[in-house]
């Protein structure tokens, strides 16, 4: 049984490698950001085609795809932004007018144009809320697809990371089972996961991992993270120490601003802002600093092994930041190309058994 995948919004490949773990072939990844090119061609070994969406044509994932007798895959995270609750709260212009907005119109322009055997597509749990996710949902079965969708929380699938993201299935030959938890009972905390790393200070880098360097903070927000304990906030600081809009009614509301993870529990949501400590609870445990980049992207549960820059190339932590907050975490994207795998299994079998 023989399966190739193309990934559409591909970034630096989360997905991606988390298929290629799973032995399936990943045959090219399509993104508009040339800055994930080098990641993307390193782990997963498949040709990055730097692309607008709005482009690209079935009949170019047609030859990509090629001539070869198997079952062909489109998966791909449209960005989520536009359907993000923090984006909702604080737009100031109608969703419409956010391009992004249509990009899942044009993915489901291309499974219409391509006609692959399987479509994935990871997203926000929000988008299901949205009428553009009913009009996704409704063209897939107007083409022939069965559909299965659900909400999966990351870190009940190994992701050491409170994730929860809308995971949909559709499959020509019969609905893909969603996937059961496969550690419900066992949650990875984040001292599994970083917790090993060598210890470093604010502003200083590791002599051994150049991707594992703490941020600099400023005289006053070094004093903040001192005064902030293991899994608390700027609630934990003396009034001299918070911030105006934190003394405000509305500001209050803001609970994690400031905050410090917990070692024995998942992390918050890894987002593109991840290395700013007034972003959302990014300080680490017990170190007075915010998260490194290696600690990142272990949290969103990248191995250690993959390659985000070339050797030589100087490392931009806003850059590797937006890349790995993007991404789909590698663990999460190997539990659905288990599915589709196990589902393409099934129908395979059954595709035999009449044959005989």
């Amino acid at each position: 049984m023989k399966i190739s995948a193309i990934d559409i919004f591909c970034g630096i490949g989360g997905l991606s490698y988390g298929f290629k773990q799973e032995g399936i072939k990943v045959l090219a990844g399509f993104d508009s950001d040339p800055s994930c090119k080098y990641a993307f061609e390193t782990n997963v070994r498949a040709t990055f085609h730097e692309v607008d969406v709005k482009a690209l044509t079935g009949r170019r994932l047609k030859t990509v795809f090629g001539k070869e007798k198997c079952y062909r895959v489109l998966i791909g995270c449209a960005p989520c932004q536009p359907f993000s609750s923090y984006t909702k709260r604080y737009r100031k212009r109608p969703e419409t007018s956010d391009g992004r907005w249509q990009l899942l119109v044009e993915f489901s322009r291309l499974v219409r144009q391509s006609r692959p055997d399987v479509v994935s597509m990871e997203n926000v749990p929000r988008l299901s809320a949205h009428p553009i996710f009913d009009q996704f949902i409704q063209e897939l079965k107007s083409l022939g697809y069965h559909v299965t969708y659900a909400n999966l929380r990351a870190e009940r699938y190994g992701v050491p990371q409170r994730r929860t993201r809308l995971v949909v299935f559709a499959s020509r030959w019969g609905e893909v089972r969603i996937p059961r938890a496969t550690h419900a009972d066992r949650i990875k905390t984040v001292r599994e996961a970083i917790g090993a790393l060598p210890e470093i200070r604010a502003g200083e880098a590791c002599a051994t991992d150049r991707i594992h360097f703490g941020r600099g903070l400023s005289p006053r927000n070094l004093q903040r993270i001192k005064a902030t304990r293991e899994g608390g906030s700027w609630k934990d600081w003396d009034p001299e120490l918070q911030l105006e809009c934190h003394k405000k009614n509305n500001g209050k509301s803001f609970r994690s601003v400031y905050g410090r993870m917990r070692w024995d529990e998942p992390s918050p949501v890894i987002t593109t802002q991840c290395l700013g400590i007034g972003n959302g609870r990014f300080g680490h445990p017990s170190q007075d600093r915010g998260i490194s980049i290696r600690e990142a992207a272990l949290l969103q549960s990248f191995p250690k092994t993959f390659r985000f820059v070339p050797p030589k190339e100087p490392i931009n932590g806003l850059v590797l930041a937006r890349q790995i907050g993007n991404a789909v975490p590698v663990r999460l994207g190997r539990i659905i190309a288990r599915a589709i795998k196990s589902h393409l299994k099934e129908v395979s079998n059954a595709s035999t058994v009449a044959a005989e």
